[in-house]
């Protein structure tokens, strides 16, 4: 092979070697002698270490759609709108985000991009999208870091109240800790996660039965049923009376069921440092719609049945007490009289929030790397050190964490809703650029001649789908805080709520005025470049395992996890 050169194979479908097209690169595009591919990284010196395996990877997925805003954001939700509404919410956003997640599981496992969806926007939809998708992501998780450490501190003064020890002291604790495990490099943090998210989800199902014994009047012989959705009401209203209201209560709650599912793309984020990521990506990804069913949808309509919203044991209720839980979930057990259980579970829920954070700040490092990786970020955040992990990328996004001390002096409750608005609209924008990237891919893989059945996994409800979700998604983004216009104009629910719009469109037409890029059409979108790549390596990793099955014999059969523990999840 000539040098400066590289052989593109042109598939028509995964397995299949079609015609060989002869790529010249400049000496810019060069690294170390080898082709720098944007998006996709090769050189030791930046290149990220495939350290998470499988079942990393499912564990990964199903941590990120259990954290703060099911475990505690839910309180501010039930307290404002009640157990109907937010059943509602909750599910109808979460079959947006099943959408969300068939979308980029398409793209994923044609591409396992080191750059993860804003590689997969800059180069099936247009540069510029990519651009304000990265940034905007990368400031959606610098702001989700520190809101989980104002989760905790709101957390721990279940037992002690900020009066007698300063939040700063937990926020510090907590900080250097998950700063030390993301440094140690994915290997670590993958186990480290995997057995954290393994917690998380034994403790869920643990909470649903529990909620589901309560209602039955299990613990305390009285058996609620649906006696809270009639008295005080299914349907809280909210700044009006009558069905208005109810229906305002309701519309308000899409920010929180929003939030609460915030952190189920991450696997999107995942790919550059996942084995086989064209297996193990569309499996977690098929997994989720259940995930959404059992630990949303079904943990709510429990809550629902075990707490009324106008408790004052709410810690987001107007009548909330000193002694307010921040979990509606520890209310519930409060409520039936169960002595001890309250404490262990808000130390269950302490867990959560603690490994909500490690992995927020892993996302946050790997999408600022990610974002330099397709040549939208200064060069210096690709670099990476012997652990595979990019130390300058996780230095900035750790530095942003310290906005977590605001809750000094501050109220966390009130900190932690100005958090909630900001992360929830760059989230909803985020959905929205990855429902235009799938919507342009497969409207390109059409034109191109990629049919269903030469991709490795195709989004259930394919185009029509994503046009659907992209439809609710603009509409909650541009409505979900009214509040804010009714009455006295709150202008910090307004800013909190609506800023992520203005700066997204600010990087978007910024980014096209500063480069001149132009949108990908259909038929010049590029499919392969780089797809011989993760070829190879998906090919050496399977012949890897096969080796390593062979030398181990038959006898040993599977592993202590794959016998006894996978079936569970």
């Amino acid at each position: 092979m000539e040098p400066g050169t590289v052989h593109r194979t042109m598939s028509s479908s995964l397995h299949s070697i079609g015609d060989k097209e002869k790529i010249t690169y400049n000496d810019a595009d060069l690294e170390n002698g080898q082709p720098h591919i944007r998006g996709l990284e090769t050189s030791a010196d930046t290149a990220l270490h495939r350290g998470l395996k499988a079942r990393h990877i499912t564990m990964i997925a199903i941590g990120g759609a259990i954290g703060t805003g099911l475990i505690i954001g839910t309180g501010k939700a039930l307290a404002q709108a009640g157990p109907g509404s937010i059943f509602i919410s909750y599910t109808m956003i979460g079959f947006v985000v099943f959408l969300v997640m068939a979308a980029l599981g398409e793209m994923s496992a044609w591409l396992p991009m080191s750059a993860g969806f804003t590689g997969y926007a800059s180069r099936f939809c247009d540069p510029s999208l990519g651009f304000a998708l990265g940034w905007s992501y990368w400031i959606k998780y610098i702001i989700l870091s520190p809101n989980q450490l104002t989760a905790a501190a709101l957390v721990i003064s279940f037992w002690v109240p900020r009066e007698k020890v300063n939040p700063g002291v937990w926020i510090t604790i907590f900080l250097v800790a998950i700063i030390a495990i993301n440094y140690f490099g994915v290997r670590f943090f993958g186990e480290f996660e995997f057995w954290l998210s393994s917690f998380k989800v034994v403790v869920i199902i643990g909470v649903i039965l529990l909620c589901l014994i309560i209602a039955a009047g299990g613990a305390d012989g009285h058996a609620r049923g649906f006696e809270y959705w009639r008295d005080p009401g299914a349907f809280r209203p909210y700044l009006a009376t009558g069905s208005l209201g109810q229906f305002l209560g309701f519309w308000s709650t899409m920010v929180n069921a929003t939030f609460a599912y915030l952190g189920t793309e991450l696997v999107g984020v995942t790919v550059g440092e996942a084995q086989n990521p064209r297996a193990t990506i569309p499996k977690a990804i098929k997994l989720t719609f259940y995930r959404i069913v059992l630990f949303y949808c079904i943990s709510i309509l429990f809550l629902g049945m075990c707490v009324p919203w106008n408790s004052d044991l709410l810690a987001f209720s107007a009548k909330a007490s000193n002694s307010a839980s921040a979990s509606p979930f520890v209310v519930a057990v409060k409520l039936a009289g169960i002595p001890v259980l309250d404490h262990i579970l808000n130390a269950c829920i302490l867990v959560f929030v603690f490994s909500a954070a490690n992995s927020d700040l892993y996302i946050a490092s790997r999408t600022l790397y990610g974002l330099a990786s397709d040549g939208s970020a200064p060069a210096i955040f690709r670099k990476t050190n012997k652990n595979g992990v990019p130390v300058y990328a996780l230095g900035l996004s750790s530095l942003f964490a310290l906005l977590a001390y605001l809750n000094v002096s501050d109220d966390s409750k009130q900190v932690f809703t100005y958090f909630v608005n900001l992360v929830s609209i760059f989230g909803l924008l985020t959905w929205i650029s990855i429902l235009v990237t799938h919507i342009w891919f497969v409207r390109a893989r059409r034109a191109q001649g990629l049919t269903n059945d030469m991709m490795p996994y195709v989004a259930p409800l394919g185009i029509y789908g994503s046009y659907g979700a992209l439809t609710v998604c603009i509409i909650v983004a541009l409505t979900k805080n009214f509040d804010a216009f009714i009455g006295e104009f709150q202008y910090e629910t307004f800013i909190t709520g609506y800023l992520g719009i203005p700066v997204y469109l600010v990087f978007i037409f910024g980014h096209k005025l500063w480069t001149r890029s132009k949108g990908v059409r259909a038929h010049e979108c590029d499919f392969y470049t780089g797809k011989d790549v993760i070829d190879r390596e998906e090919q050496e990793f399977l012949a890897a395992k096969a080796a390593r099955r062979a030398a181990r014999g038959d006898s040993r059969g599977a592993g202590f996890y794959q016998r006894y523990v996978a079936w569970l999840f």
